[in-house]
């Protein structure tokens, strides 16, 4: 009954510190990200209630990339508690040794595993295809007559424009797009408004620039000219990439790169918590130098998982640098602990 108590007890103390790190984490990624999606509200005038419903679409895509640091902190924070309240020499003075602190960490490790499972292979990429989605709408439905001013605003793959506005006129509007030919506008005045999935300019005053695959040059000057550019340049599976992919996608086309990375974040997960008993729980070691080292290492080879995530890399090069990397730092801590 007691040993039941004592795994209760510090699976709720683990727990109370985890969600403790995760709200703090979590909060401050999720400004982070709210003041980068309003800078597009600003521009483009979208309504503020429609970022902050988007950027809840992007928690669960920002839990799975901060869950290994809030472990790191959540652990260390909890059992240097624990330690400095005496509870940890308390339970060990019981005569249940480190069993109770061996349990509570395979549990929480457990739920952990299994929700993170969940998370990485398969609700995080759902939401952030729904997110993505809806950024892309967002970004699309331009209301040019609230816009002041355009800084190259990407219509889509091929087509740039800028323009500013004065007296809600449409003044030194520039343009370049690509056809069979690339292209260069730019005019005076003019209008500016989408219809029947269209940007249509009505342009006065200025020169168009074309330049064929044969650098030859032609050149028109006008008084009034109107171009009509296709709003659907663009489709909704371009703007997808591997974290819009579940576990089924990437076995589906056979994307066992990103099934890679998937498999190491949750490998990851453990060893954070595996290489917290090795180095700190197991010798019962809290001292600012085996605490420091815990923290270094596990954020150096998380940081160094998402720069090799984000980098061109081969599959077996992916996971021979992060297998490596683990099995070194395993080996440099046994040494450590033998001559301290």
């Amino acid at each position: 009954m007691i040993f039941n108590r004592i795994n209760i007890y510090l699976l709720l103390q683990i727990s109370k510190n985890f969600l403790l790190i995760l709200f703090i984490f979590l909060s401050i990624a999720w400004i982070l990200q709210i003041t980068r999606l309003i800078t597009i509200s600003n521009f483009l005038h979208i309504e503020i209630i429609e970022i902050l419903f988007l950027s809840l679409y992007l928690i669960p895509n920002l839990v799975t990339v901060i869950i290994p640091f809030i472990l790191i902190f959540a652990t260390l924070l909890c059992f240097i508690r624990l330690s400095k309240d005496n509870e940890l020499i308390s339970i060990i003075s019981l005569g249940f040794g480190l069993r109770p602190l061996k349990v509570s960490l395979i549990i929480f490790s457990f739920f952990i595993f299994i929700f993170f499972s969940f998370l990485n292979f398969y609700i995080a990429p759902k939401i952030y295809e729904i997110y993505k989605n809806k950024e892309y709408q967002l970004r699309n439905t331009i209301d040019f007559d609230k816009m002041e001013f355009s800084n190259f605003l990407n219509l889509n793959k091929t087509t740039i424009l800028d323009f500013d506005k004065s007296n809600n006129e449409y003044i030194n509007i520039f343009i370049t797009f690509e056809d069979e030919k690339e292209n260069i506008v730019y005019a005076k005045k003019g209008n500016i408004f989408i219809q029947n999935n269209e940007y249509n300019f009505q342009l006065t005053n200025g020169f168009k620039i074309s330049f064929d695959d044969n650098e030859q040059i032609e050149k028109l000057e006008f008084l009034n000219y109107i171009l009509k550019i296709n709003n659907n340049s663009i489709k909704i599976n371009d703007i997808n990439d591997k974290n819009t992919l579940t576990i089924f996608d990437d076995y589906k086309s056979k994307n066992f790169l990103n099934i890679s990375f998937k498999i190491i974040d949750i490998t990851l997960i453990l060893f954070v918590i595996y290489f917290f008993y090795t180095n700190n729980l197991k010798r019962m070691k809290f001292n600012s130098f085996n605490n420091i080292y815990f923290s270094s290492v596990s954020i150096f080879i998380i940081i160094t998982n998402q720069i090799l995530k984000n980098s061109e890399i081969k599959i077996f090069n992916y996971n021979l640098i992060i297998i490596s990397i683990i099995f070194l730092s395993l080996a440099i801590t046994n040494i450590k602990n033998k001559y301290e």
